[in-house]
């Protein structure tokens, strides 16, 4: 069965096998049969099951525009700190190699690869990050791309604002953890 939690990468699980508090009970041809919080539920092929959490648990954070419009947001990165743009015209978080150094990821060991940007062809390398958190949202194992060349901030992009509430409100916009 696979499995993908909290918005993160999908994962195979095997019958019997537990991950990240959900067990596979069984695996049928067109069914599968989860425990999720000592609960059973019968899932039929391509079903979702999202369990929300209240809504005054979810974690929230408020960023206000600058002069220029852009929302800029003090991240924590595998617990460091990183100034960061919310750009949701970046398909992933992007980083650049001297933040990524400093920050402590091995970004040469990542995925090499060649992107179109708005600025043009790049090459970057893809990264699992462990943690990004913004005000109280933290989240876990995000990619990111780590570019050489072209970029002088950190941008927040998509694999973060994807499993994030965004509400603009004039100059300043509120993201809320979905799940």
């Amino acid at each position: 069965m696979v499995l993908a939690v909290d918005g993160g990468d999908p994962k195979t699980v095997k019958e019997g096998q537990s991950w990240r508090g959900i067990t596979v009970v069984s695996v049928g041809h067109d069914s599968a049969t989860v425990e999720i919080d000592g609960q059973q539920r019968v899932l039929s092929l391509g079903q979702h099951y999202r369990g929300a959490p209240p809504a005054a648990s979810r974690e929230s954070v408020t960023l206000a525009a600058d002069a220029q419009g852009h929302f800029l947001a003090e991240a924590a990165i595998n617990g460091r700190s990183v100034r960061s743009v919310v750009d949701t015209g970046a398909s992933t978080v992007v980083l650049p190699a001297a933040e990524a150094t400093r920050l402590g990821i091995d970004w040469r060991a990542g995925q090499p690869l060649a992107m179109q940007t708005a600025n043009g062809l790049n090459s970057g390398y893809l990264v699992k990050l462990a943690t990004i958190k913004v005000g109280g949202i933290e989240l876990h194992d995000v990619d990111a791309i780590v570019v050489e060349q072209g970029l002088g901030i950190a941008l927040l992009g998509m694999t973060f604002l994807n499993r994030v509430e965004m509400k603009r409100d004039g100059d300043t916009m509120t993201l809320t953890r979905r799940f």
